[in-house]
């Protein structure tokens, strides 16, 4: 069985940082793409950055130059740092995991943690 840890809610004001972090553990026999994902109230959820088992990393339009995604792949750590966020940038964040149990490669999302912006 697959678990995943994310950190807690942050509020913050517009133009601050905050960091989110998603640790994956369980019975695992192997991990690939990891990435985060957002929704926000009547949106559907949308990819924000991924990054690759050997660190490449994609980011959607709005989050390039102020979102930073990393991980660490000896602690099963995925990490996404948001600089100078924005009221629009509100939204339950979610990680998720490409991973392999037993021979069988799926999918693992996080629980979500809010981040809210505003002044």
């Amino acid at each position: 069985q697959v678990q995943l840890q994310e950190s807690g809610p942050g509020l913050v004001k517009p133009s601050q940082t905050l960091s989110l972090t998603c640790t994956v553990s369980g019975t695992i026999s192997g991990v690939a793409t990891a990435a985060w994902y957002r929704q926000s109230p009547g949106k559907e959820r949308q990819l924000v950055a991924l990054v690759t088992n050997s660190g490449t990393a994609d980011y959607k339009d709005f989050a390039k130059g102020r979102f930073i995604v990393s991980r660490d792949n000896s602690k099963n750590q995925l990490f996404l740092q948001m600089n100078d966020l924005r009221p629009e940038d509100t939204a339950v964040y979610y990680c998720r995991w490409t991973v392999m149990e037993g021979t069988e490669w799926s999918h693992a999302w996080g629980q979500g943690t809010h981040v809210t912006v505003s002044s």
